[in-house]
């Protein structure tokens, strides 16, 4: 039967649903103040900085009581989560890939809370090779990494505990699968690269002072773990003398070179190389500043490949002898052109994944720098993957857009041959719904791009419950992709939309520049033109509009919502960087300065900043949206006392009636590794929030 027109609504939008004034938990105020250039800023609620205090862990507690209480009595949450759970439960499988005599997989019959790793032997049967739902009883450890030896016959697999970034590394044999040494502990943002099959190389911080969730960690150093030994003689490869607080090192294919990354913020990376196959050869210097990111892609022989920005602001790859390395010497293999590249290598190809306008097409190459072919691509949406190891005859790669479920497509890179490998199962009728990408003015007249997407047939009267998603930030593009809580939320005639604001990178460096530090506001304003955007054309209107972001996102949606409060009838910022004047003081929260500038740089930009972080811009008498922050107790990427300050000063400082919420996750950190049940329960209660505030009290019936 066809479903009835959307939700109904109880009452005007402009009102909220049976709320009565919510008694918050008293949250006491200190007297901490700080000086900035001999400006005084108060800091009330700095206790909450403290994670280990009971003081702090009571409130916690006390907040949560409220939002779940609050939570509990929106009539359709049962419902809702009944369709989550119902549309989330299909099998998921990954692509597949050889090490040694088997070949491995990913799976996760639907609901299970960590996908399994499977293998299948010369036999053809598949075993379970490792199930991390088995790590912990409550599903909060999860699988980090999977990194196998040369020879295939050891890997080093990492696991994070309640979703900390600090990881556990343990090392086992892959066909026995018999725990081989100890595990190595405190290794953080790092891979695992092995060479050979005598050890492998990862990254990690000294233990912090303090808590390890929250304490400043700035010194990133590269190991060497050679295999029978303990991690105490673990010897430092880079780090040590030079101060960086990010490095990687990995190991090319041919296990002829070491390649090291360096850097001291989140954009600009030195590089450097080191000759493996000649003992105690030195470390030798390709790229000596942060102005460019690079990355050795491949190599051929003594011919290298690298990934750079360097005066190509939407990439290129050049290559360079290893005898050689220098800038100067430097040559085009794949130039620049007018859409942003992502280059990956597979098969003995060179696979050009371009993004234009947010979207994707791809062209190969080969080892001659000559265009092979363009890759058909399955319709307009978002391709990736195309990468693998050298002898392979057959890669796979991922398509999907905000409705289409992701699907994998077997690819034969000598005919160009591809095919559907696994298609999921999902009770979604695509074929029911359609995006459509825009382009809108923002403030300064910049043309920003944005795809809508909804039911077709939907009602253009300003009346459509909505949600605008953004982040603008740290060069990261925001591409289609399927979303089983976004398909709920369509189903029950909601819009999505998705604004590709400056910060991120859908147009290259310069696009991401133009959202950084002094240009910060830009990404703001790029976010209210989209939410008037879609008011003037009538998908919404600021009864019915939803602003949602993480992290970055957050404190996107931290600072329209203090910086225009009657845009919006909701506002969800999730793990969002709220104190814009402490946060370099966290983890490694010094390396966002590239993007935000810091407090103590200079007064200019301590009154920028202070100018919009949304901790410091809560204003008494205001008329805030309805508002849920979310957040996890044990996020050590962005401390959860973001969060809790900005809902303690909202909830201090609100006027009016609409609710102001904050939903701790326990055991749960930044995002990566959340359980399934967990993840389904978060996107539930916010769409329930979100509905609920305006104004709707069912869901449609069948």
């Amino acid at each position: 039967m066809k479903k009835t027109f959307l939700l109904m609504a109880i009452t005007t939008a402009g009102l909220s649903f049976a709320q009565n004034k919510i008694k918050y938990p008293e949250t006491k105020k200190g007297e901490t103040v700080d000086v900035y250039f001999d400006a005084k800023v108060s800091d009330p609620y700095r206790w909450l900085e403290d994670d280990k205090s009971a003081e702090t862990g009571a409130w916690v507690k006390a907040e949560n009581e409220v939002t779940y209480g609050y939570l509990d009595k929106i009539p359709f949450r049962e419902e809702l989560k009944k369709r989550m759970e119902k549309l989330w439960n299909y099998e998921k499988i990954g692509a597949p890939f050889t090490e040694g005599k088997f070949t491995y997989f990913s799976k996760n019959n639907g609901l299970q809370n960590q996908s399994v790793i499977y293998r299948k032997g010369k036999d053809g049967k598949d075993e379970i090779f490792l199930d991390p739902n088995t790590f912990s009883k409550d599903g909060t450890t999860s699988l980090g990494g999977l990194n196998f030896s040369k020879d295939g016959n050891k890997v080093a697999y990492s696991i994070s505990e309640g979703g900390s970034d600090w990881r556990k590394v343990i090392i086992i044999d892959a066909v026995s699968k018999k725990v081989l040494e100890d595990t190595l502990v405190d290794i953080k943002f790092s891979g695992v690269s092995w060479l050979g099959n005598e050890g492998f190389y990862y990254s990690s911080y000294d233990k912090p002072k303090g808590s390890e969730l929250s304490a400043k960690t700035d010194q990133h150093k590269l190991y060497f773990h050679k295999l029978g030994t303990s991690q105490k003689e673990d010897k430092v490869v880079f780090g040590a003398d030079q101060k960086r607080r990010y490095v990687g090192g990995y190991v090319t294919e041919d296990n002829h070179y070491l390649i090291i990354t360096a850097a001291n913020s989140t954009y600009g990376n030195e590089l450097y190389i080191k000759d493996l196959t000649k003992p105690n050869s030195p470390i030798v210097t390709i790229v000596d500043n942060f102005n460019s990111s690079n990355s050795i892609i491949e190599n051929e022989g003594s011919k290298l490949f690298i990934e750079t920005d360097l005066n190509a602001p939407n990439v290129r790859v050049v290559s360079v002898d290893a005898s050689n390395p220098k800038v100067e010497n430097w040559k085009d293999f794949i130039k620049e052109t007018e859409n942003v590249l992502a280059p990956s290598t597979g098969a003995g190809y060179f696979f050009a994944n371009y993004t234009k306008d947010a979207v994707s097409f791809v062209l190969q190459y080969d080892y001659s720098g000559k265009l092979v072919r363009e890759i058909k691509l399955p319709a307009v949406g978002s391709a990736g993957g195309f990468g693998g190891k050298k002898e392979e005859k057959i890669l796979y790669y991922s398509f999907t857009n905000y409705t289409t479920p992701g699907s994998i497509y077997s690819f034969e890179p000598k005919s160009g041959k591809s095919e559907v490998y696994q298609k999921p199962k999902v009770d979604f009728k695509s074929e029911d719904y359609e995006s459509k990408q825009v382009f809108y003015t923002s403030k300064d007249g910049t043309k920003v791009p944005m795809i809508i997407t909804y039911k077709k047939g939907t009602k253009l009267d300003g009346k459509n419950p909505t949600i605008l998603y953004g982040y603008g930030g740290f060069n990261i593009s925001l591409t289609p992709s399927f979303s089983i809580a976004n398909a709920v939320w369509m189903e029950n005639g909601g819009v999505y939309a998705v604004a590709n604001l400056r910060g991120g990178g859908e147009y290259g460096k310069k696009w991401h520049d133009a959202g950084t530090k002094l240009q910060k506001q830009n990404v703001f304003d790029d976010f209210i033109a989209a939410a008037e955007y879609l008011i003037a054309q009538k998908y919404t209107s600021s009864d019915y509009l939803a602003i949602r972001g993480g992290s970055n996102g957050g404190l996107l949606v931290g600072a329209t919502m203090t910086q225009r409060p009657d845009l919006m009838k909701v506002a969800l910022p999730a793990v969002g960087v709220m104190d814009m004047l402490r946060y370099n003081a966290f983890t490694a929260g010094a390396g966002w300065a590239f993007d935000y500038g810091t407090a103590q740089d200079n007064k200019e930009m301590f009154e920028y900043l202070k100018g919009y972080s949304p901790v410091h811009n809560v204003k008494k008498g205001t008329h805030y949206p309805a508002t849920m922050v979310t957040t996890g107790d044990h996020d050590d990427r962005v401390v959860p006392a973001h969060s809790f300050k900005f809902a303690s000063e909202l909830q201090e400082k609100q006027t009016g009636d609409n609710p102001v919420l904050i939903r701790i996750d326990v055991k749960a950190g930044h995002g990566a590794g959340k359980s399934v049940a967990a993840t389904i329960q978060e996107n539930v209660d916010i769409q329930a929030f979100t509905l609920y505030n305006m104004g709707f009290k069912a869901l449609p019936k069948k």
